[in-house]
């Protein structure tokens, strides 16, 4: 055996179920060696798909997914998915192959590269060291929360391994979350005691700390209303208020901005999540609980800041309050129930006979596709209409791969979402740009045989280019281009396809959905093309 296939072994027997990539000359052993060590290889047709996959898998299965790809270029290619995992906390390895000769043609600084975009990298040294190296990869992916570079040196992937090393490797467990201190704790529990219209902000961090929530919420009368990247975490509590941030409803910004309390639950207080800060009014109390003291106050000065896991915190502050009503009552429950949602509020469609208006297509599909469903969604001009418009039955049915701001990554996002989430009817959403840039892995989805609908928003645009620069009198050529029959290209890589202009062509999606998909379904939708607010806000942030 020879360290390469024991690396794979080792990282298997750690708790890696799952690994995606593309198979070249520098990782093929080690990923001979994780399928020996009893993990699943998904191959993938780029890198950069294969990294997101891997990122969407961990996100909705809550477990440490691997990557293996060759050295240098390889590597290369899947950069923008490590980045996006890094900047996600996405607890991921990226095993690569390392040619460490200069003269080589793969070589590059790769512990750089790693670094440039947030991601954590370590090397495996020699065979005596590859154990304790591997070991202290994935448990810095799984305790940390971090996106780890594990870097394989040819001429150590090549040195000779006894294997009777592998004897007794057994699967790393996490270690307790920490506990917030008892004098914050309390400083909580007092604050929200007295607050009279409380709103839980509740971030990635949250996504596994629903009950705790609910309970402390209910005891003092806070209204629940989740980051775009927990979006589905409150669902069917009647206290919810849907995605804080851009994607906001009127009624859930008007309640956030009058609240005198605000408790961010897990979440970075980013400009996405509080709308560049519009959403907290002067004067709100705010405070921000996470697992490292780094992150308080980093995007917006906090009140009081925690340092301890959400669900250990809310329910030792659950235990100190008294139950009062809060921010709640009758009148505001009926509001609730009738205006929090996107689709109660009326639009003048802007349909035509040959486009559709993207907010009637989301609110369509959101009717037509089974309720047990899990959507990942790219990023771009289109990117806020199936957020708002589409429910998911919880937390692990919405994956939002918007860390990074790169369009092309919903495609594999969704395959990720769909494997961690194998029950569930699964669903991309992509904009056109995105779309034919990762448009290989549709060979992908079918090769799976995953029975998915993928819905293109096709304006044959970079549309947040072409609708916030155009009105200003900027030509906007080099973001435009003519219509593309996705359609048939799409049957091309053995999917069934429709092309959607109008409401009544969605007839055809909705039979083939309910009489079950046998093969991808790709929904070319020619939309009306018009500026998305949430996108010229952060533009002209930006």
């Amino acid at each position: 055996m020879n360290v390469a296939q024991a690396v794979g072994i080792a990282l298997a027997r750690f708790g890696v179920r799952k690994a995606f990539g593309v198979v070249g000359s520098g990782n093929f052993h080690f990923t001979n060696g994780l399928l020996q060590g009893g993990a699943e290889f998904v191959a993938a047709r780029h890198e950069g798909g294969a990294t997101t996959m891997a990122d969407a898998y961990a996100r909705c299965s809550g477990e440490v997914a691997a990557v293996s790809v060759h050295q240098g270029c390889g590597l290369g290619n899947a950069t923008t998915g490590i980045g996006e995992a890094a900047k996600s906390r996405t607890p991921l390895v990226i095993v690569t192959g390392e040619a460490t000769d200069p003269l080589s043609n793969f070589h590059i600084d790769q512990d750089a590269l790693a670094r440039s975009v947030g991601a954590s990298s370590i090397l495996v040294r020699s065979a005596e060291t590859a154990l304790a190296d591997v070991r202290r990869a994935f448990t810095q992916a799984r305790r940390d929360r971090r996106t780890v570079l594990l870097r394989l040196p040819l001429e150590v992937q090549a040195e000779p391994f006894d294997e009777s090393l592998l004897e007794g490797l057994a699967a790393i467990e996490p270690l307790p979350q920490p506990r917030a201190a008892q004098a914050e704790v309390q400083a909580l529990a007092s604050l929200l005691q007295r607050a009279e219209r409380p709103v839980f902000l509740c971030g990635r961090g949250s996504r596994a700390a629903r009950t705790e929530l609910v309970e402390l919420a209910d005891r003092c009368g806070a209204l629940l209303a989740e980051g775009a990247v927990a979006k589905g975490l409150f669902a069917g509590e009647p206290w919810a208020i849907g995605v804080s941030g851009g994607f906001s409803s009127p009624l859930t910004t008007e309640l956030i901005q009058g609240a005198d309390v605000v408790v961010g639950w897990g979440s970075a207080l980013n400009d996405w999540t509080t709308a560049h800060g519009r959403l907290l009014s002067p004067g709100t109390a705010l405070v921000q609980v996470d697992l490292e003291s780094a992150a308080l106050g980093r995007n917006r000065p906090v009140d009081l800041g925690i340092v301890g896991d959400v669900a250990g915190t809310a329910a030792a502050v659950a235990e100190l309050i008294e139950v009062h009503s809060g921010y709640r009552s009758d009148e505001l429950n009926d509001r609730i129930s009738r205006e929090i949602r996107w689709r109660d509020y009326e639009y003048e469609d802007a349909g035509t006979a040959e486009v559709i208006d993207p907010r009637t297509l989301s609110a369509a599909l959101d009717d037509l596709v089974p309720a047990n469903r899990v959507v990942g969604v790219d990023s771009g001009n289109f990117m806020g209409y199936p957020t708002m418009y589409l429910d998911v039955p919880d937390e692990n049915g919405f994956c939002f791969t918007q860390a990074f701001q790169s369009i092309g990554l919903g495609l594999a996002t969704a395959i990720g979402a769909a494997l961690a989430q194998p029950d569930r009817f699964p669903v991309a959403m992509c904009g056109d740009g995105g779309f034919l840039m990762s448009i290989a892995e549709l060979e992908t989805v079918v090769r799976l045989k995953l029975p998915m609908l993928i819905v293109v928003y096709n304006d044959h645009a970079y549309g947040a280019e072409v609708y916030f620069f155009a009105p200003g009198g900027h030509p906007a050529d080099t973001v435009t281009f003519p219509d593309t029959d996705l359609a048939a290209i799409a049957r091309g890589y053995g999917c069934d396809a429709v092309t959607v202009r109008a409401k009544e062509d969605l007839d055809e999606v909705a039979g083939r959905v309910a009489a079950g998909l046998d093969r991808p379904l790709v929904v070319d939708a020619k939309i009306a093309g018009f500026s998305a607010w949430w996108l010229q806000a952060a533009m002209t942030h930006h």
